[in-house]
């Protein structure tokens, strides 16, 4: 595994700090995925406070154990895409409609303002947008059960 040409650490704030290979600092940086569905683990920028590239990173996995760890807790806790596995109800097939759900995070209720919410990725992926902006990802709509599918068949 090749060493990476930076560093980067925490500062007393909690904020990512890079140091280029050159030594210049950068406070407030934030790792930023390409594709943070299809592809979680490839495609990663490391972006300045100014929203500048500092680096790219092909795969998380390429990197040494400590800098992988940082940068998988950063992302993670910047990061809040809840995976629904079932959808318990649905207030009215009409929008808007309060949605009861429940996901990988624990059991949610949401509002669909309208169909135009729901967008579909892929074929099999969908992802729906709630009146606060909060997503949730579907990732496999056959993984549902018939009663989830059903109801979601309704919006589609």
């Amino acid at each position: 595994m090749p060493t990476p040409d930076f560093r980067l650490s925490r500062n007393a704030f909690g904020r990512l700090v890079f140091a280029g290979a050159d030594g210049t600092l950068h406070e407030g940086v934030v790792p930023v995925r390409a594709f943070p569905v299809s592809a979680p683990e490839t495609g990663i920028a490391l972006v300045s406070a100014d929203g500048r590239e500092l680096v790219w990173i092909e795969r998380l996995t390429d990197l040494p154990g400590d800098l992988r760890d940082l940068l998988a807790e950063e992302l993670a806790s910047r990061e809040f895409m809840p995976e629904i596995r079932c959808i318990r109800e649905v207030s009215t097939y009409a929008t808007p409609s309060t949605w009861r759900v429940e996901t990988d995070r624990g059991d949610a209720s949401f509002v669909l303002r309208g169909e135009e919410d729901i967008r579909r990725l892929t074929s099999s992926t969908l992802l729906i947008a709630d009146s606060h902006g909060i997503q949730f990802l579907i990732r496999d709509i056959q993984s549902l059960d018939r009663h989830s599918r059903r109801i979601l068949d309704r919006f589609l």
